[in-house]
């Protein structure tokens, strides 16, 4: 059956490639159609909310499809100010391509209500966060009859063996807004985690890159942009040919499970220390005895993952 999903984002380069990922598995009318974007939710993180929406809006017209409502979310984290990442992503959160403002206009209904209003309306519908999770507390905190309803939460955050981007602890989305990220982690809404441990596997060389800029289509040669553009900060850091791919295996999970392997273990995220703040405490070894709470993917086939990605956005105009 097409899997129903709600991307909650706060495009970036690689949120970009997600959503024109999940674009290309739900095409209308397909026979083979995997995926149904119900929508996708904004959220402040990479860069501010104005851009994040914008880049949304930019994204449903790219891949031709406006029939997907943009709900602007979360300006700011819970409880702290935004930390925002232009240092990696650019002044827009997706600069490397070169795409007029977007005319479609964002929905009526913000982030949180219409999660909340999809959720109660619609049965087995799965999240997938790419940001902050800020949207999803705000939705919890909105209506906490939600939680019985969501079929899976796929969230990309976090990390153990790998440590952190923005810390040395600490994974950028789940340190923008640890504590919506503790509240959601510790719900009993079913979640898979995708932390650095697996992103770092999916590196994005030259050659791969390559072939997205192959298709010829104006997707592709936007995700070769993207791409160029955005791992120029991760190879200078890291000293890899390339640099990882991070919230498209969120999308590819739902789509080829396969492609990953991880264990159900407890996850904790700290939420007061200033020198750990948004660490996830992964009890990979069950060492504390709590209760398992997330499935947290560690590797993935990463030749089948671009394998994927590049047939799936092949689809797209």
């Amino acid at each position: 059956m097409t899997r129903k999903i709600i991307i909650d984002t706060d495009p970036g380069q690689d949120d970009a490639v997600a959503i024109l990922l999940a674009f290309g598995a739900s095409i209308p009318g397909a026979p083979d159609a995997e995926l149904e974007v119900l929508g996708l939710t904004s959220v402040a993180g990479n860069v501010p909310l104005d851009y994040t929406t914008r880049n949304c809006l930019m994204l449903t017209e790219l891949a031709e499809r406006t029939d997907v409502g943009v709900h602007e979310g979360a300006v700011a984290p819970l409880q702290r100010k935004l930390v925002t990442a232009e240092h990696v992503h650019g002044p827009t959160g997706i600069d490397g391509i070169d795409r007029p403002d977007p005319t479609t206009p964002v929905a009526s209904t913000n982030a949180a209500q219409f999660i909340v209003d999809t959720l109660m309306s619609t049965d087995d519908v799965t999240l997938c966060t790419l940001g902050p999770l800020t949207n999803i507390a705000e939705a919890l905190a909105l209506e906490p009859a939600i939680v019985g309803r969501i079929r899976e939460l796929v969230l990309m955050g976090g990390g153990h063996f790998e440590g952190g981007n923005i810390t040395p602890v600490a994974e950028f989305n789940i340190y923008v807004d640890p504590q919506a990220a503790q509240q959601v982690l510790t719900s009993p809404i079913p979640t898979v985690m995708m932390p650095l441990d697996v992103t770092h596997k999916a590196i994005s060389t030259p050659s791969r890159i390559a072939r997205f800029r192959e298709l010829g289509t104006e997707s592709g040669i936007a995700v070769a942009g993207m791409l160029e553009f955005y791992h120029r900060y991760d190879i200078e850091r890291y000293g890899m040919e390339g640099g990882p791919l991070h919230d498209p295996c969120v999308i590819a999970y739902l789509l080829q499970p396969e492609l990953f392997s991880g264990r159900f273990v407890n996850v904790e995220v700290e939420t007061s220390s200033d020198l750990t703040m948004g660490t996830t405490v992964v009890d990979w070894w069950g060492g504390t005895k709590r209760e398992p709470n997330t499935t947290v993917m560690r590797d993935i086939d990463a030749d089948g993952f671009y394998d994927l990605l590049v047939d799936r956005i092949s689809r797209l105009p």
